[in-house]
């Protein structure tokens, strides 16, 4: 990989998630939606919704990890 795909990846991945490198896969930006999952207001960002994710929690507790991280 050159350069120029190490930056184009690394801006991707920084406006693409809300914690780049991290464990959430949820969007930046304002949360106004409820989890589907859990019902927990502001939980979720237009985008986050429109793709049909859920909060972090209900993800980590399907996915197994129970340890109570977000």
């Amino acid at each position: 990989m050159n350069e120029y795909e190490n930056d184009y990846r690394e801006e991707y991945y920084q406006n693409r998630f809300q914690d780049p490198g991290g464990k959430s896969a949820l969007h930046p930006g304002k949360r106004l939606y409820p989890c589907p999952t859990c019902k927990r207001p502001n939980q979720l960002t237009a985008r986050d919704k429109y793709t049909g994710y859920q909060c972090d929690r209900c993800a980590n507790a399907q996915e197994g990890d129970l340890s109570g991280e977000y």
